[in-house]
């Protein structure tokens, strides 16, 4: 299946990063369902820098791969700032990747709630100089959701790239 233009654009410069500077990249994915690794590993040679991806979408899923602790899951829910984080850290961890990013959310149609919406999304990067999520609210159907949250996965991973290589 082929990756849209602006996903592999995204891909393709952070593998030119990572390699440059010598990085690796790990991935873990609840509502994205394997987006960002596919873009990812759609460009060829990413098996130089890409270690891995997990795509967590169950509770029990992120608990047992990710190490996401079971008093944030249930204090914040799956889909919050703080699973995001323990998300990317758990793969960054796991995989022994210098960079990861955790992506969970609620891509719709159905699942929100007045608290937390359709569209709701937490991405988050870790790294060596630590964790940084960024939240966003989509207003798309499903597909667009999905797109939408692994462009920022992939624009984050390169921002932490760009910033872990100085």
């Amino acid at each position: 299946m082929a990756v849209d233009e602006e996903l592999l654009g995204l891909a393709e410069r952070l593998q030119a990063r990572c390699l440059a500077v010598g990085l690796t990249v790990a991935t873990a994915e609840s509502c994205t369902g394997g987006l960002v690794a596919h873009a990812i590993t759609s460009v060829a040679g990413s098996s130089g820098y890409f270690r891995g991806s997990i795509v967590a979408y169950e509770n029990g899923a992120k608990q047992a791969l990710l190490d996401v602790p079971e008093g944030v899951l249930g204090t914040h829910g799956a889909v919050s700032a703080q699973t995001a984080r323990a998300m990317a850290a758990g793969a960054r961890d796991r995989f022994g990747a210098d960079l990861a990013v955790g992506v969970t959310g609620i891509a719709g149609p159905s699942g929100g709630s007045p608290e937390k919406p359709v569209g709701l999304t937490y991405v988050g990067t870790a790294s060596a100089g630590g964790i940084q999520v960024r939240r966003s609210l989509w207003t798309g159907d499903r597909s667009t959701n999905i797109r939408s949250s692994a462009l920022v996965a992939l624009e984050m991973l390169l921002v932490a790239a760009s910033a872990d290589a100085t």
